[in-house]
């Protein structure tokens, strides 16, 4: 009888196609296989130590295990205003324009949940990090795909055919579209846009009368003089946009989950009451901790993380094209969108994906798994040092001449 029940919320879900990659790691792993996992963006530095010692002092201290406040402490989010005045010359009020949250994959569920009806419609570019999309399908919205098209060797995206391509995915959305997700630096693809970008994209919202939430998780991560533009930045931004922001992945603080929404009070209500339902917010020591980080430590990106990202980056590009892989340069986030080797290109990315691990004893993340315009393609994290990038480098070498040979 029991089998008959159905859960319709989760079946509207799509096959996890990373399980196949995760899977096959772990069946590797145990049968002793060294594997060079660049598969998942997850920091391998250590948090900043005095960020650290903040957490363990205030741990250690009397009434700071109860419960917190569900939208962060008040000291966490003047932080996060500040940090926003600093870096981009944004106003945002601590109190009806920010909320702390559990990472900002927390903060984005939530509030998606909040805000969707049921057969609202969302537009979410393609390919995309999975929960941009999914998020809605879970809060029985429905979600409409827009090709990100983007310049392969600068990844630049074509900000005039995203908008075109919106303004016709706006014009044919029934009922119309209700939201627009965004999120530059791009994940998977690393593509970038310009200021000006956000300021025909606010115009527009304002014009056809929909909601942009903006994800910035890699803001701090660039290379090259190039820098992450907000779209709070742009003048009445907050009448349309949110953005979010997390410190996973600037200050090694992934396991920490530490995140943020900003902007549109409306919004950010919204989040603020849903999560006065569902959570106590996080652990305080954590709190203190990360808003010693913003206020203290700031120059932690500059100084540690991106020199870190860069060097990777360019250290598998010469040993990647060198070994007969050739990757374009992204000029911001952790990551390398490359495209399949043009001996492997007949596999499709899940397939490559796999023989790469079985014979290269290298995970990376099949584009595929990112949206129908990712196959092709696989997101290399930049998650191994440098001494494991050449090795890795040495293994693709030999699997790629064995498939030339095998041809």
């Amino acid at each position: 009888m029991f089998d008959e029940i159905q859960f319709e919320k989760i079946n509207r879900l799509p096959k996890y196609l990373f399980a196949e990659i995760n899977d096959l790691k772990m069946d590797l792993r145990r049968k002793g296989h060294d594997i060079i996992d660049f598969s998942m963006g997850n920091p391998d530095a250590d948090t900043p130590q005095p960020i650290i010692d903040k957490l363990c002092e205030v741990a250690n201290r009397s009434k700071t295990h109860g419960y917190s406040a569900s939208k962060g402490i008040y000291k966490l989010r003047l932080a996060m205003s500040d940090w926003y005045k600093r870096k981009y010359g944004v106003d945002l009020d601590p109190d009806t324009e920010i909320v702390a949250t559990m990472g900002s994959k927390e903060g984005y569920v939530h509030l998606v949940q909040a805000i969707s009806n049921p057969g609202d419609v969302a537009i979410v570019p393609d390919p995309t990090y999975p929960i941009h999309s999914q998020a809605f399908i879970l809060a029985g919205a429905n979600v409409e795909k827009m090709h990100l098209v983007f310049n392969e060797e600068t990844f630049e995206v074509d900000e005039e055919r995203f908008l075109s391509d919106l303004e016709e995915a706006l014009d044919n959305s029934v009922p119309q579209a209700k939201f627009l997700v965004v999120n530059f630096p791009h994940n998977p693809t690393t593509a970038t846009v310009t200021p000006q970008f956000y300021e025909r994209l606010v115009a527009l919202a304002k014009e056809k009368r929909f909601y942009i939430i903006s994800d910035i998780a890699y803001a701090d991560i660039t290379f090259d003089g190039y820098r992450t533009p907000s779209i709070m930045e742009v003048p009445g931004a907050k009448e349309v946009a949110v953005e979010a922001y997390t410190m996973s992945k600037s200050y090694n603080m992934a396991g920490w989950r530490v995140g943020f929404v900003v902007g549109n009070k409306k919004l950010i209500g919204a989040l603020q009451a849903i999560k006065s339902w569902l959570d106590y917010g996080m652990f305080t020591p954590i709190q203190v901790a990360a808003t010693v980080a913003l206020n203290e430590h700031h120059d932690v990106p500059d100084r540690q993380i991106i020199p870190l990202y860069e060097k990777r980056r360019d250290v598998m590009i010469k040993a990647f094209t060198n070994a007969g892989w050739p990757l374009a340069k992204p000029n911001a986030s952790m990551f390398i969108w490359g495209k399949i080797p043009e001996v492997a290109s007949e596999m499709g990315s899940l397939e490559f994906s796999k023989q790469l691990l079985l014979h290269a004893g290298v995970a990376v993340s099949p584009g595929v798994g990112f949206g129908k315009y990712g196959d092709g393609y696989v997101r290399i994290a930049l998650i191994e040092n440098e001494k494991r990038i050449r090795q890795a480098a040495k293994n693709i070498r030999k699997f790629l001449k064995e498939l030339e040979e095998n041809k």
